[in-house]
């Protein structure tokens, strides 16, 4: 009987699966990470209890469900189960927050943990690798020119510098951004603008016991145009945001890396080769990345890029009162930095994959990863 019972679900399942279109894909990806600013070693000067050598992976489901009307409107939603490992810190898995869409000929429109305008620009992350970085799971992303320094701002510590994802962007493991987003597209442009605003931060009065206003919460508004022909691109993105963590110097200079941010690049393919220049440029930092990939017979793709950031003199200068506290932080993002990241197809959607990366620190800035990427 039970096994009646489970065939039965099974085709009403398949029934309503057929009949929705509701598709399941994702991949798998493990390897080995070596990362020279770790260290198990508590007399060394960057300890910090993890190992150099460590094993990188990630699991992903992804759901994606969609209809459409009698009159050609489709309805879909997406969201995705993950469950990752970095640096010997095993997480479980983890639903994300669910993107709802609605399309009619060019024109999407998505509300929830959207795509992010800035995080859709062609060109902001490598091209064609696996990882959308260097190595197996990306290495930082260290090629993105969009730099920042991660603030605490409870204790105004500048905890660490380097690609700063400080715009949209669809969350993997998190609720994302709950905003909404417009994406038109005709012959080779495309026009994509998104906004999220998240909730203020409340307290409890500590002398009443009721609620307290702290801050106004996070709001982001952002454009992205990319133009298309053949095998070329040409992109720009802008973000403006309102009530980001900012930092304030004793001369009153406000730095928001978050408001008045943008992107441009231009890439292309010309046969086996390809190349990109990309541009970003905030209050921290103006940052500059080249990147240049080739072919290797049929099966392998060898690329390579470069980044150089400038930071704001200011907060390199530690003679400075405004910037002592922060400038051995900017320091870890001033200079160049570059990647190598080569790819070979085995065959049946599985790639090797092995990538080093070297930021622009003076000190322990090198890291090598080889690992093997499914997809299914």
């Amino acid at each position: 009987m039970k096994k009646v019972l489970f065939a039965t679900t099974a085709l009403i399942a398949l029934g309503s699966m057929a009949a929705a279109d509701v598709r399941l894909s994702g991949y798998g990806r493990f390897g080995l990470d070596y990362n020279e600013a770790n260290s198990d070693n508590p007399t060394d000067a960057n300890y910090n209890g993890i190992s150099e050598t460590t094993i990188t992976s990630r699991l992903r489901l992804q759901v994606d469900m969609s209809t459409e009307t009698d009159g050609g409107v489709g309805f879909n939603a997406r969201f995705r189960a993950q469950a990752e490992s970095r640096d010997n810190s095993a997480g479980g898995a983890t639903f994300n927050g669910a993107r709802f869409g609605v399309t009619y000929g060019g024109l999407i429109v998505n509300v929830g943990n959207i795509i992010g305008a800035i995080e859709n620009a062609p060109g902001l992350y490598t091209t064609g690798t696996r990882s959308a970085g260097t190595g197996i799971d990306g290495m930082g992303f260290m090629s993105v020119p969009l730099k920042g320094i991660n603030v605490d701002p409870t204790s105004d510590n500048y905890l660490s510098a380097g690609t700063n994802f400080a715009w949209d962007a669809y969350s993997s493991g998190g609720v994302g951004a709950n905003g909404i987003e417009a994406i038109y597209t005709v012959g080779g442009f495309t026009g994509h603008i998104s906004y999220s605003d998240d909730n203020d931060a409340t307290g409890i009065d500590p002398v009443t016991g009721g609620t307290t206003f702290v801050s106004d919460g996070l709001s982001r508004g952002a454009i992205m145009l990319t133009y298309s022909f053949g095998d070329y691109y040409v992109t720009g993105a802008y973000q403006a945001a309102d009530n980001a963590v900012t930092y304030t110097d004793v001369n009153g200079r406000v730095y928001d890396q978050e408001d008045g941010q943008y992107f441009l690049a231009v890439g292309g393919q010309w046969g086996n080769f390809g190349a990109k220049l990309a541009y970003g440029s905030n209050d921290i930092a103006d940052s500059v990345t080249i990147e240049g990939n080739m072919d290797i017979g049929a099966a392998s793709n060898l690329l390579v890029w470069i980044n150089n950031t400038s930071v704001d003199d200011a907060l390199l200068d530690v003679a400075n009162e405004s910037a002592a506290g922060i400038a051995a932080v900017a320091e870890q993002l001033d200079g160049t930095a570059f990647g190598i990241n080569y790819q070979y197809d085995l065959g049946g959607g599985a790639t090797f994959v092995a990538g080093y990366a070297q930021s622009a620190a003076d000190d322990n800035n090198s890291q090598f990863q080889a690992g093997v990427y499914f997809s299914f």
